[in-house]
């Protein structure tokens, strides 16, 4: 082969070269702009009304199916949405209170590792449902408030004070309150779960001003 072909072949894989490179740099430069604006979407800011939250809110969540990232604790789990500017959206689940693991005030309550392990056991790396209130969709630290339907569309929230892992959470109206209290009359009737054992001293302490007489 002659010099000058040698040459021309040369600059033909240089340009040829430069053409991949060139594509695979774009490439990466378009996947970046539309995950960017992917982002933006999904973290901008909430609105600042309460009736405009609650609307972003059923937009975003409301009837529809995500999947359990992570288990707090016995009423709080993480699933895979973004919300603002957190990776994942954390959800408080609606009128029930599990004994607490994490708190710092409380430490550690009584049979609050066995609920949260119940919880974990029934949703951590599946799919659930969430469904929100209307009227209020946010708590006081910002975590979603939500009814949380499993696959056999039986409801978190309601199993977990069925089978003595929560309490009815008497602190606040929603539209399961009856029902809730009277699930956590039967489980305390049958002894189930934590009503098995619990003492006074062991009951959260909004539910032993709130309920004065449920343990004697």
């Amino acid at each position: 082969m002659s010099k000058q072909k040698k040459t021309a072949f040369a600059m033909s894989r240089h340009r040829k070269a430069l053409i991949i490179i060139s594509v695979l740099i774009i490439t990466a430069l378009l996947i970046l702009l539309d995950h960017h604006h992917y982002n933006k979407r999904i973290h901008k800011s909430k609105p600042d009304s309460q009736e405009q939250l609650v609307s972003y809110d059923f937009e975003k969540y409301h009837d529809k199916t995500f999947t359990v990232v992570k288990v707090v604790d016995g009423d709080t789990i993480d699933i895979d949405i973004p919300d603002n500017s957190h990776n994942h959206t954390r959800i408080r689940l609606w009128g029930i209170d599990t004994p607490e693991t994490k708190n710092n005030k409380t430490g550690q309550m009584y049979f609050g590792h066995e609920a949260s392990e119940y919880t974990n056991r029934l949703v951590y790396g599946k799919k659930v449902t969430v469904y929100l209130e209307n009227r209020r969709t946010r708590g006081k630290y910002g975590r979603l408030l939500g009814y949380v339907q499993l696959s056999d569309e039986k409801f978190l929230n309601e199993v977990l004070v069925e089978e003595g892992y929560a309490y009815a959470d008497l602190r606040f109206a929603h539209q399961f309150y009856n029902k809730y209290k009277q699930l956590q009359a039967s489980a305390k009737n049958q002894n189930k779960g934590l009503w098995r054992n619990v003492t006074r001293d062991k009951l959260p302490q909004w539910l032993q001003r709130k309920e004065p007489k449920l343990l004697k």
